[in-house]
C-alpha cells in the first residue's frame, strides 16, 4: 500500500490542495485539538496550514515519500509537530496515548476502515475526542449511485467514494456527538467521543 501512495505523492497537492469551501471548515474543526494530538495520514502536509498554533501533534502517514514532501510544511508549523511513518491498521503507539485524534479525507482510503477506527479508539484516551473531516456516500439515491459508479474507478488507486464513515465510527465503538454538512451530505465535519468499553456494552 505504501508504494501506491509513494507514487501518488507527486500529484497529491494538485488533487487535495484545494481550500475552496473546505479550508475554513477544516480550520474550525482543527481548532478543537486539545492535549496530545494524533493526525492520521498527513500526506504532503496540505492541512498543516490549518493547524492551530502551539499544539503538540504527532502526524503519521504510511508513505515515506509523502512525509518527505511534507517536511517544509512541518518546519513552518508554530508548535510541536513530529512525523512518524506508520500504518493506520496497526498503530505503533501505546493504548490511551492521545487526547485528540483527527482524520482528514482519510477514511475513504484506508483498506479496512472499521479496523483502522478501532485502532484510533485504542490509542485515544477514554475521555478523548475524535475529529473527522471526511467525504462519504450521499443518502440521496441518485447522488449515491453516482458515487458508487465513481468508486468502481477510484478504488483502483486506493480511494472509495461511497463509504459510510459515520456508521463505521459507530461500529468501531465511538459515540457520534455532532455531524455538520460542509458540502451537501457528501463532505462532513464530525465529532465523536471515545466511549468506555463498559458504556459501549450497555
Amino acid at each position: 500500500m505504501s508504494t501506491v501512495w509513494d507514487r501518488r505523492a507527486k500529484f497529491y497537492d494538485l488533487f487535495e490542495g484545494s481550500d475552496l469551501r473546505r479550508g475554513p471548515a477544516k480550520a474550525t474543526l482543527f481548532r478543537e485539538m486539545m492535549g496530545r494530538v494524533l493526525f492520521l495520514a498527513v500526506g504532503t502536509g496540505v492541512d498543516i496550514k490549518h493547524f492551530p498554533p502551539a499544539r503538540q501533534i504527532v502526524a503519521i502517514d504510511i508513505s515515506e515519500e509523502m512525509l518527505r514532501r511534507a517536511q517544509p510544511r512541518r518546519e513552518s508549523y508554530r508548535g510541536v509537530l513530529n512525523f512518524v511513518q506508520a500504518d493506520a491498521l496497526s498503530l505503533c503507539f501505546r493504548d490511551a496515548s492521545f487526547d485528540t485524534v483527527i482524520t482528514s479525507c482519510t477514511m475513504c482510503s484506508v483498506p479496512e476502515p472499521v479496523r483502522a477506527l478501532r485502532e484510533l479508539r485504542r490509542v485515544l484516551r477514554p475521555d478523548g475526542l475524535l475529529l473527522m473531516f471526511e467525504h462519504v456516500r450521499s443518502r440521496n439515491p441518485l447522488l449515491g449511485l453516482v458515487l458508487d459508479l465513481m468508486t468502481v474507478l477510484t478504488r483502483r488507486t486506493g480511494t472509495e467514494m461511497n463509504r459510510d464513515t459515520v456508521g463505521n465510527a459507530v461500529e468501531a465503538g465511538f459515540r457520534i456527538t455532532q455531524v455538520e454538512s460542509v458540502f451537501l451530505d457528501i463532505i462532513l465535519s464530525m465529532r465523536a467521543a471515545n466511549r468506555s468499553l463498559t458504556a459501549a456494552a450497555m
